[in-house]
């Protein structure tokens, strides 16, 4: 690797402070450098930690009381919804609890690939009513804004310079920890804050970014700070910490966790199934190979995974076609927006994260929808219309 791009990196390097001052340290930052603070709440466990400091923080500068906000998905566990409203009681905070019908990505159904929680026109079949403080009304939303697009107009211009904490960590995701390493630089010589190249006015703040998924349950054990309770009805099931998702699983990566919702929470289940279609489905059949969208190792057919993709691209529908080229357009896009070297056939690039085995498995959801045919079929498929000469 070139000299050059190792210097775009930001390299991880260890320190003596814990994560903990190290995470109040960036939100004293905050609010050295900004005129409002918010809060981005889910009632998950990395908000909490973010909400904690924050509050903590706010409680010495005399900030108080502390803007959060959540954006309410609906199908989301009893729990969730109790630690939301034990959160909106606290005297020092200020809670803003939005049920707006924002869009959600559904994996569960090719027919409906999309669904909005607390749609008006779906009222007999949410998950549950509408909770006493809803906010069912937010200035500039409108219908089918996703969450990212609509938090943006929680806090307008006419409130300064604002940051929005937010509970991203690196260790989540490749993309994640790329975006972090390979930020330039803002108001400090630290990587936690963003601007919004839109919303001039709002930077977006990560000060957890470098805590562990133990970082963040330990925090809570040695502090004592309440938290959502849902994560101790999954630790019954058995879920690993790292599976541990509070969220509605409708998504094509959460989809994997769905029947853990059939599981922890039965009442609620029979109302999701009603609620998003396919839904019943897909928890059956996730994590076979009937929903399966990931090849571990590359067929014989093939030279490299940039040509099977070529491939498969080949064997999508006429009238998807525009779209999925679009997709995989645009990923080979991000590679290119970071670094000029080629794009690796199996291994993600250091920098952009990005390679072909990654794009082939867009194809290969193009090839057919979300992947709902047998793995094997799919290749037995392309493998035959390649020795019939159909591919050139």
């Amino acid at each position: 690797m070139r000299g050059s791009l190792v210097s775009r990196m930001r390299k991880k390097s260890h320190v003596e402070a814990s994560c903990y001052d190290l995470a109040v340290q960036r939100l004293e930052k905050c609010y050295d450098y900004f005129d409002h603070i918010a809060v981005s709440f889910s009632g998950g466990k990395d908000s909490t930690a973010c909400l904690n400091i924050a509050l903590d923080v706010a409680r010495r500068r005399g900030r108080l009381p502390l803007h959060v906000y959540t954006f309410d998905e609906e199908a989301i566990p009893p729990e969730t919804v109790e630690y939301m409203q034990r959160v909106s009681e606290n005297p020092e905070i200020k809670f803003d609890w939005f049920c707006l019908p924002v869009e959600h990505k559904n994996a569960c159904s090719d027919k409906e690939p999309t669904w909005y929680c607390w749609h008006p026109d779906d009222r007999h079949k949410w998950c549950r009513e509408l909770p006493p403080s809803a906010i069912t009304h937010l200035d500039g939303f409108k219908h089918g804004m996703a969450i990212p697009d609509a938090a943006p107009l929680v806090c307008g211009q006419s409130f300064g310079r604002v940051c929005m904490i937010l509970g991203i960590r690196a260790q989540e995701s490749l993309w994640r920890f790329r975006s972090i390493a390979c930020k330039p630089k803002h108001i400090t010589d630290d990587c936690f804050l963003s601007s919004d190249s839109e919303h001039k006015w709002i930077t977006k703040a990560y000060p957890i970014y470098d805590w562990d998924s133990e970082d963040v349950w330990r925090a809570p054990a040695i502090m004592g700070w309440d938290y959502n309770k849902a994560y101790d009805v999954m630790e019954k099931a058995g879920l690993t910490i790292n599976q541990q998702r509070c969220a509605p699983p409708f998504g094509a990566q959460p989809i994997k966790g769905l029947a853990k919702f059939k599981t922890c929470w039965p009442e609620l289940w029979a109302k999701m199934i009603g609620r998003v279609r396919g839904a019943a489905t897909a928890a059956r059949y996730a994590n076979t190979d009937l929903y399966g969208v990931a090849i571990k190792s590359l067929p014989e057919t093939y030279k490299s995974w940039r040509d099977m993709t070529m491939h498969m691209l080949d064997r999508v529908r006429e009238s998807d076609r525009a779209e999925v080229a679009k997709a995989i357009a645009g990923y080979i896009g991000v590679h290119r927006s970071r670094t000029k070297e080629a794009m690796p056939d199996a291994e993600p690039h250091p920098v952009s994260g990005c390679c072909w085995k990654d794009v082939c498995a867009v194809a290969v959801i193009g090839s057919d929808k979300f992947g709902r045919q047998s793995q094997n079929a799919l290749l037995k498929a392309s493998h035959a219309r390649r020795k019939n000469g159909i591919f050139k």
